[in-house]
């Protein structure tokens, strides 16, 4: 059972703040986040948290909302399964075949507006990235530690690293097997803008949508362009994206082009979960997924 809702913390004068480019803050804050995933059946207290981050409650408070862009408090309301239960509930069934008709102004507006995919061509693929380089780099979010990579035509990966124990070599390694020929190269600079639009997605894209470069079957293809549809906080199910894509009997087979999608949050398939409203068969596990899927309800929430 959650524990009792946590205490806001009074403002205090901004000299007591963390910068805001401080590498620590956002790490602890990326901590925290996993922490409220990890553990949302019996939620941290504020206090929990902010001595974990070696802080005080109204220190972390403020650092937290700017990194994340939201309280601790508001993002343990939407991290819960009751509340992934019941965006199933009030999205309804045909979620997908409506999108089009929705918030094409407003804050839910469909993802593939800011977001374009192109698929590998046969010689690509056949090829698995021979004489290309593909640039990658490390970028900090509001909500943990991104890394992207990009071939010259567009974003080819985007992976979530955890706080602790882990390295952008394992990320590296699951993207070589994508691409095993290709040549890696470490440039944060080329992938800042994209990360930038990335993590930004109610704001109006300034410079055009991000190109994705996703190289999949033709079956994979159609699961990762259905997901596309689904609009900016709400939620399907694996059901529904089989019957989207013409094939109702083969929500299992939805289910493995789901958790092979190589790029996380761009192509949401963190927004596809089983009708229960339980969060699994997600490729950086279900504490990941939450944490998207309440910091996406939780930005939406405050529009």
């Amino acid at each position: 059972m959650m524990r009792p809702a946590m205490t806001i913390a009074p403002d205090l004068p901004p000299e007591a703040e963390l910068p805001d480019d401080d590498p620590l803050a956002a790490r602890k804050v990326g901590a925290a986040i996993e922490r409220l995933a990890r553990d949302w059946q019996q939620q941290p207290r504020l206090e929990d948290l902010a001595a974990e981050a070696g802080m005080s409650p109204w220190h972390f408070q403020r650092v937290f909302k700017r990194w994340a862009g939201i309280s601790p408090k508001r993002f343990a309301q939407f991290v819960t399964l009751g509340h992934a239960r019941r965006m199933l509930r009030e999205e309804g069934s045909d979620l997908l075949g409506t999108s089009l008709d929705l918030g094409l102004s407003g804050p839910s507006r469909l993802h593939d507006l800011f977001v374009v995919a192109e698929a590998a061509t046969p010689g690509e693929y056949k090829a698995a990235g021979q004489g290309m380089e593909i640039r990658w780099g490390v970028h900090q979010t509001g909500i943990g530690r991104a890394l992207l990579a990009a071939t010259p035509r567009g974003v080819c990966w985007l992976s979530f690293l955890a706080e602790e124990g882990d390295t952008p070599a394992r990320h590296l390694a699951e993207l070589a097997l994508d691409w095993p020929r290709a040549t890696l190269v470490e440039d944060p600079g080329a992938t800042a803008k994209a990360a930038a639009q990335a993590f930004s997605p109610l704001a109006q894209p300034a410079d055009g949508p991000v190109t994705l470069h996703l190289k999949g079957t033709n079956f994979q293809m159609k699961v990762w362009q259905a997901l596309l549809t689904i609009p900016f906080g709400t939620v399907t199910t694996y059901a529904g994206i089989a019957q989207r894509i013409g094939h109702p009997t083969s929500a299992r087979a939805v289910g493995n082009a789901v958790g092979a999608n190589p790029i996380s949050f761009l192509v949401p398939c963190h927004r596809v979960i089983r009708g229960t409203g339980v969060l699994d068969n997600y490729r950086w596990g279900p504490a990941r997924k939450r944490v998207l899927l309440a910091w996406e309800a939780a930005k939406l929430a405050a529009e």
